[in-house]
């Protein structure tokens, strides 16, 4: 780590093999070539949200509590509390990320399969191994999309990357939670299934949704190819996260408290937002008395405003800088979102609306935050430990969620998110305090971080 801890995308500081780099700012491929960057992480969020798109019919057909319901969406998480540190560490040191890529889009493939299977015959062992399996899969080709897209583009951009990177791949959760319910009733009506128990009815919607998984690892095929070529036409190193990393740099992030607290907004902002659309459906239904398909649309709304305002809000982040009272703001916004549901009648889609934005938010301006301070050589197993954290939470909370539904009810469930993100607040001040103390740069703006940046590249030219 730098002495400075500032941003890393100074191309004068990265090391390794890299043999020519762009100037700052320029994407590392054509913009044609940027599209499976994108989108091949559209399967995993489709088939992720699988459950949420079903919930109702899910749990009547498998005769499920809340409880063992929310533990599909765990058991996504478990094996990830490590698996999401390891794959940051191999796509570091052993794969690279593009046979990292490809290898955990067709565990989403495997893990979606056997979900689908489990589901068809009636098993809910089997589902939950699917979802262990797809979650192997699932964060770790998450933290390959993030080395892509550090290693691909420099600076001022980075913050619209992410942005454009989570809208594509939400428009797959957005599909799926408007697609899967009409699939599944489209197959329930049809003569071949007349007879047939409503299990094996999802199971087929599942095997079709397993698709959308197919299509990631297209994707992760054709990006692989477009980062080879990039290596030959532009004679660059792979796309990975640079040096080899050491005992020792694993130690400095361990004991960085930036990265710990970037860890703490993380987890305590993601687990009110996914479990909550994950049990949202039942929650419309009952409190706002709305019929399937409108509850289903209402459920949808965070997914859609996210796809669609990700971009523009990662510009402006680009554009502003600030990183950490975008933070705040989110957060903020979150939090008066879940007031509403929790305190009020009011109708659902202005909060849903504004959760979707605030949402996007936070997203845009939180990841790119590791990469202002940590090294490019070390970016993968920060992002692997971040990753980690976040599904540590999201396990505990997964099931918690469902806990407190069924034996407390929704009201108590929305104030434990309340709780939470006030959590994420303090974090995020605490960390606006440290930044400030420290001069680490996590909250300048735009412009100042162009000057220093600058004045990096002076300093290089002259040494």
């Amino acid at each position: 780590m730098a002495s400075t801890e500032t941003t890393k995308y100074d191309s004068s500081e990265v090391k390794g093999d890299h043999e020519a780099e762009p100037s700052e700012g320029t994407p590392l491929l054509a913009n044609k070539d940027e599209e499976p960057e994108e989108l091949h992480g559209c399967g995993s969020y489709f088939c992720y949200d699988n459950a949420s798109a079903l919930q109702d019919d899910m749990m009547s057909d498998l005769n499920l509590s809340t409880e063992s319901y929310m533990m599909f969406y765990s058991m996504y998480s478990y094996p990830n509390v490590i698996l999401s540190f390891i794959g940051g560490y191999l796509i570091d040191k052993v794969f690279g990320v593009r046979l990292g890529a490809i290898i955990f889009a067709g565990f989403c493939l495997l893990g979606q399969l056997i979900f689908a299977t489990g589901g068809y015959v009636n098993s809910y062992i089997t589902m939950c191994i699917g979802r262990f399996v797809f979650g192997i899969g699932g964060e770790s080709l998450a933290v390959a999309q993030n080395t892509y897209a550090v290693s691909w583009f420099k600076g001022k951009e980075l913050n619209m990357v992410f942005g454009l990177q989570l809208s594509l791949a939400r428009i797959g959760s957005t599909v799926n939670m408007n697609a899967m319910q009409p699939i599944y009733d489209s197959i329930a009506k049809s003569s071949a299934f007349a007879d047939a128990p409503s299990y094996q009815v999802l199971g087929v919607s599942l095997y079709i949704a397993m698709f959308t998984c197919l299509f990631s690892l297209a994707c992760a095929l054709g990006l692989a190819f477009f980062d080879w070529r990039a290596k030959r036409i532009l004679k660059t190193s792979a796309a990975t996260t640079g040096e080899t990393i050491t005992l020792k740099d694993m130690k400095t992030l361990l004991l960085s408290g930036k990265l710990w607290l970037i860890c703490g907004i993380c987890v305590a902002y993601y687990v009110t937002v996914f479990p909550f659309v994950g049990i949202g459906l039942v929650f419309y239904e009952m409190k706002y008395q709305m019929p399937h398909a409108t509850a289903g649309i209402a459920n949808s709304l965070v997914y859609i405003l996210s796809a669609a305002c990700s971009p523009v809000i990662g510009f402006l982040i680009d554009k502003s800088g600030k990183n950490i009272f975008w933070v705040m703001a989110g957060t903020l916004l979150t939090l008066g979102c879940h007031a509403l549901f929790a305190f009020t009648f009011a109708t659902p889609f202005l909060p849903t609306i504004i959760m979707g934005v605030a949402y996007s938010v936070l997203a845009a301006s939180l990841w790119p935050l590791v990469s202002y301070f940590i090294p490019e050589n070390q970016l993968g197993t920060a992002y692997g430990i971040m990753q980690s954290v976040q599904n540590a939470g999201l396990a505990a909370i997964s099931q918690l969620s469902g806990s407190l539904v069924d034996n407390n009810g929704y009201l108590i469930l929305i104030t434990f998110y309340l709780v939470m993100l006030c959590v994420a607040m303090i974090f995020s001040v605490i960390l606006y305090l440290l930044d400030a103390a420290s001069g680490s740069g996590l909250n300048l703006s735009a412009k100042e971080r162009n000057r220093l940046a600058e004045l990096k590249e002076k300093e290089g030219k002259l040494n």
